[in-house]
């Protein structure tokens, strides 16, 4: 009977029907070397399905096993063929076939001493991975052939199988079911695997790097994998056997070097047959490919390619230059870099290649690293700063009033929180690397030291922070210097032209304004005006503000602080030179602008002329069991509007004095927290009120847009109400995630490792948007506020709206633009052009195009990127 073609054994010819989603990307990538005519030896590919078959106990058919013992003639590997490189497999099985009659024609041909290193390396691999064996009895490199099948047989109870089709039947049977263990099964999921990936084989005859002459095995590629530069890398392990010489293998470089023979001096044609291969693989297979190849007395045999591993630097630089060396199309570019990628070039990052002393580990919430002396509190890192030092803010968690020393600080590592916590979030938009919820250290800030298990380390001495990686440092590691080369901006452009959905920077400060558009932000999407109220000359007119009885008496305070928000909004407009600037009203409760222990209480009683009563009082008084949930946001700017009336009039301001430089400006103005209508139709009626004066004051017309920060179900719920009275709603996904699951992104770190690790949740909601609840509200709200108003602009500035998932989701959703932190503006600009990329080719080829990850090294997307 014939065996089914979908079990069928393929011998990988130019013509064979070999597909990378039945035989695997190896399978598939060495049938285009078989194409290139390269001098590939004879393989054969089984399908996953006969391996799937293999693993349940289903033996492959005598007919096929056959077909593979008089192709191959020999020995032979076996090797995984996954359908995506990235998910591994077991490992691979050489010199299958060896036996004791193979190993008396080796001797004689080689030399005993080069057959029985064959046949010894075969029995100890047979040992461990296919009788699974203790891998210390078949460890010692000094061990005889003789002790080697002397313990197989001591292990097993029988001779070591001399049957080259029964080694090849274990072999098959051993990878298959390793491919299914557990382990197995675990390990490639965290690397994006469905849980059923399946497995090809390939078996391939063996090309022995044995001989006289030049021989030995090795490989070779023709960029560094660190930085992407054109550079020729690689090994060669020559091998000659001979009573008069050496039988061991001996190192080699392959180019000429000063410090020893190298292949290219040593065999000249083989050293540009490789080169010349080299050459041909970048073109064909549309990548840099690492070759790996056996050369036996001068002839060159090609065993296998593989995509080079690179670094993130590494990567853009490798796809930009196959763009524009017309190899690949930019739109093709773009799909090679994981956007996440793009986050290491933006900062200093910890050299892989040096030596790490590693204090503890935490969640990696600010990329990048730095390295500074310890500072316990936000003085310390000012009075460092003031000094020319670099510091790292060490905290058990941060609070609003330690901005000034994050401002100051290198870097933030905190005891407590999660990747949406104050410092992570702060950091972020800041630029700096931060590491939250490092739990392995215990901070004493009484006694300014910090434990890590038996380590102790106190204020002023050196750590690194890894935010990158997680990993913070003892001491000044060696770092590597950011990347924003012509390859960086290059692919950007491209990015820029691929992409419809718009991208802007959330900006606090003028700094974070000039980061924004140096990043290629298209306006702000978010200015939190109440970070501006924390500087050392505005607190003590904001806490005045908060003690006055009388609404006259706010307004005094206020009118100390509004000169000064002008000059913030002045200085934005100018930077932004028209692109549009969101300003969002004050948000947070007061009580965060009010010291919380004795002696800053003291601090303020002095300042006010007030007794220490009277304050102790106010500030229990204005103390909430929920402060996020309590007076905060539109609710502050209804029941105390003198708040928001001087933010407007500083708005408006500062508009006119842009606008009369020539600069055109339209500012954007966000109330907060909305969850009715007549919150908005409150406000709005005030901020007109301020618009017309202002107006009136300088005889200058301008226009504004005033617009909903959706953060509460409820606003999302009643969102085509809300759309009337305004242009814009931006979904705040921060407290939009919060409100919805009931779940404080500061504590939630506590469990949620937990929660993820049990399926309860497939990811963190803080740290990846929640499609099904979170993602169905915003999909609500927009639906319902564009049937009201078609026109309206809708967008997101939460910190999701900075995770390349987030934006794929917000791209589909139809947003019109995002809003992100400074330095995660390249981020989303590749992750919208690539979304929109996905949507076009979706729309072209449909679902059974075949274009997956995995199809071989001329896909278009990279690993783990398909259409969705």
């Amino acid at each position: 009977m014939d065996q089914p073609a979908e079990l069928s054994i393929v011998e990988i010819t130019p013509s064979a029907p070999v597909a990378a989603l039945v035989h695997g990307w190896r399978a598939k990538c060495l049938q285009r070397l078989v194409r290139m005519d390269l001098p590939v030896p004879r393989s054969f590919a089984i399908p996953a399905s006969a391996v799937r078959a293999i693993a349940a106990g289903r033996p492959l058919p005598a007919a096929e096993l056959e077909r593979l013992i008089a192709g191959t003639r020999g020995l032979v590997g076996v090797r995984p063929s996954a359908m995506d490189p990235e998910w591994g497999g077991p490992g691979t099985v050489l010199n299958v076939g060896m036996n004791a009659a193979r190993h008396a024609e080796l001797a004689q041909s080689l030399g005993v001493e080069a057959a029985d290193a064959l046949y010894r390396g075969f029995v100890q691999a047979y040992a461990i991975h296919v009788a699974r064996l203790d891998p210390d009895m078949f460890s010692d490199p000094d061990a005889t052939l003789a002790d080697t099948l002397d313990s197989f047989q001591h292990e097993t109870d029988e001779d070591f199988p001399q049957d080259p089709a029964r080694q090849l039947v274990e072999v098959l049977r051993s990878m298959a079911r390793a491919w299914e263990g557990p382990t197995a099964r675990l390990l490639r999921q965290a690397k994006g695997a469905p849980a059923d990936a399946p497995l090809g084989l390939v078996v391939q005859e063996m090309a022995l790097a044995l001989g006289p002459g030049v021989t030995g095995s090795g490989s070779i590629q023709f960029i560094d994998s660190l930085t992407g530069a054109p550079r020729i890398t690689g090994r060669f392990r020559g091998q000659t056997q001979g009573s008069a010489r050496r039988s061991d293998a001996e190192t080699i470089y392959l180019t000429r070097d000063p410090r020893g023979l190298s292949l290219e001096e040593a065999a000249p044609a083989v050293f540009a047959d490789l080169v010349r291969f080299g050459v041909a693989a970048r073109e064909r297979l549309k990548e840099e490919m690492q070759i790996e190849f056996v050369v036996a007395d001068g002839h060159l045999s090609i065993i296998d390619a593989i995509r080079v591993q690179r670094s993130s630097r590494a990567a853009v630089r490798i796809a930009v230059g196959l763009a524009r060396d017309g190899i690949i199309p930019p739109e093709q570019a773009l799909m090679r870099v994981q956007p996440r990628a793009l986050t290491d070039l933006l900062h200093h990052q910890v050299d892989p290649r040096a030596p790490r002393d590693i204090v503890t580990r935490g969640m990696p919430a600010s990329p990048g690293a730095a390295t500074g002396r310890i500072a316990f509190s936000a003085a310390a890192a000012q009075a460092a700063a003031a000094r020319g030092e670099a510091c790292v803010l060490v905290r058990r968690e941060t609070l609003p009033e330690d901005i000034r020393g994050m401002h100051a600080s290198v870097a933030v590592l905190t005891e407590r929180g999660g990747m949406s916590s104050h410092a992570a979030v702060i950091a972020r938009g800041l630029g700096l690397p931060c590491i939250v919820g490092a739990s392995g250290i215990a901070i004493d800030p009484r006694a300014r030291v910090m434990r890590a298990g038996d380590r102790l380390f106190r204020e002023g001495e050196e750590i690194t922070v890894d935010g990158t990686s997680g990993e913070v440092l003892a001491g000044a590691a060696a770092m590597l210097e950011p990347a924003l080369d012509e390859s960086f901006n290059q692919l950007l452009d491209w990015a820029d032209a691929a992409r419809s959905m718009k991208v802007r920077g959330n900006a606090d400060t003028p700094e974070d304004a000039r980061t924004a558009r140096m990043f290629g932000a298209q306006g702000i999407g978010l200015v939190r005006t109440e970070h501006m109220f924390f500087d050392d000359e505005r607190l003590p007119a904001m806490r005045e503000m908060i003690f006055a009885d009388r609404a006259e008496d706010r307004r005094l305070s206020l009118d100390r602080l509004l000169p000064m928000q002008r000059a913030d909004f002045t200085a934005l407009f100018r930077i932004m030179d028209g692109y549009p600037v969101t300003i969002r009203l004050f948000d947070p409760p007061l009580h965060e602008f009010l010291p919380h222990d004795r002696e800053g209480m003291r601090e303020l009683a002095e300042s006010l002329d007030l007794p220490l009563s009277d304050v102790v009082r106010r500030v229990e008084a204005l103390a909430e069991y929920n402060p996020m949930l309590g007076m905060r946001g539109v609710r502050l700017g209804i029941t105390v509007p003198e708040i928001y009336e001087m933010q407007a009039r500083a708005i408006f301001e500062a508009a006119v004095e842009v606008g009369r430089s020539g600069q055109g400006v339209v500012p954007e103005i966000m109330i907060p927290l909305v969850s009715a209508m007549r919150e908005v139709e409150l406000v709005r009626h005030r901020v007109e009120g301020i618009a017309a004066a202002v107006r009136a004051e300088t005889r200058t017309e301008f226009d504004y847009r005033l617009g909903v920060m959706v953060e509460t179900p409820r606003a999302a719920l009643r969102a085509g109400d809300i759309a009337e009275h305004c242009a814009f709603l931006s979904f705040g996904t921060n407290d939009l995630t919060q409100m919805t699951y009931g779940l404080s992104r500061d504590d939630a770190a506590r469990f949620m490792g937990s929660y993820v690790g049990q399926g309860v949740y497939a990811e963190d909601p803080f740290h990846i948007l929640d499609r099904e609840g979170v993602g169905e509200l915003v999909l609500i709200g927009t639906g319902r506020a564009r049937a009201h108003r078609p026109g309206i602009t809708v967008a997101m500035c939460g910190e999701h709206a900075g995770n390349p998932e987030s934006i794929a989701f917000c791209q589909r959703a139809g947003l019109d633009y995002v809003s992100c932190s400074p330095f995660r503006v390249p981020v989303a600009r590749l992750a919208a052009a690539q979304e929109a990329i996905r949507q076009r080719l979706a729309e072209s080829v449909g679902p059974e195009s075949g274009l997956e990850s995995g199809a071989g090294p001329d896909d278009w997307f990279g690993p783990g990127m398909k259409i969705r």
